[in-house]
């Protein structure tokens, strides 16, 4: 996939990491290690700069990947976004995180709605997901922002550090997106 460059408004974007910002990402997922560890597989496997710098250069030379896409609040690094895209299924499901520091502010739902309009108007899918562990609430929220639909949850759907956890599954189609803007 080509890289992504979205101004948002008000010190807001979202684009695409390059490989050298290794550094600066693996930072953000250390200060951040206590927070993301109940939720994200990759944590305890994200040992080193090197590591994330795999990640970046695995997500630019995929040509379904639009994984490795950084938040930037003010200039400053804040988070991660992006999808993988399923081209059979003509879909993609959106994953995020966001350092505390930047919560509560409404930041990955305007960055989730932008990726959306990208998916549906300039990639062409028909529809996006989000999976969201049950007790994973601030997800589970901007998916009901969104308008996403909970279509249901699978047992020990997500494997993590120490355990598995049920997953949610929400989903919005193509045009469900369209009729809320």
């Amino acid at each position: 996939m080509n890289p992504i460059r979205f101004d948002l408004g008000d010190g807001l974007i979202v684009r695409t990491f390059v490989p050298d910002e290794d550094a600066e990402l693996f930072g953000l997922i250390e200060a951040n290690r206590d927070r993301l560890r109940p939720w994200m597989l990759w944590e305890p496997a994200t040992k080193a700069p090197g590591d994330v710098r795999d990640f970046i250069e695995r997500s630019l030379a995929s040509p379904e990947s639009l994984d490795a896409n950084g938040i930037w609040v003010d200039g400053e690094l804040a988070g991660s976004i992006g999808f993988g895209v399923d081209p059979p299924a003509n879909s993609a499901e959106i994953g995020y995180w966001l350092s505390a520091a930047f919560e509560g502010r409404g930041i990955v739902t305007r960055a989730c709605a932008r990726l959306f309009d990208f998916a549906f108007d300039e990639l062409g899918l028909h529809r996006m997901e989000l999976c969201a562990a049950v007790g994973n609430d601030r997800s589970r929220a901007v998916a009901r922002r969104l308008g996403m639909t909970e279509e249901g949850i699978a047992r020990d759907g997500e494997r993590v550090h120490g355990g598995y956890l049920d997953l949610v599954t929400y989903g919005i189609l193509e045009d469900e997106w369209r009729a809320r803007r």
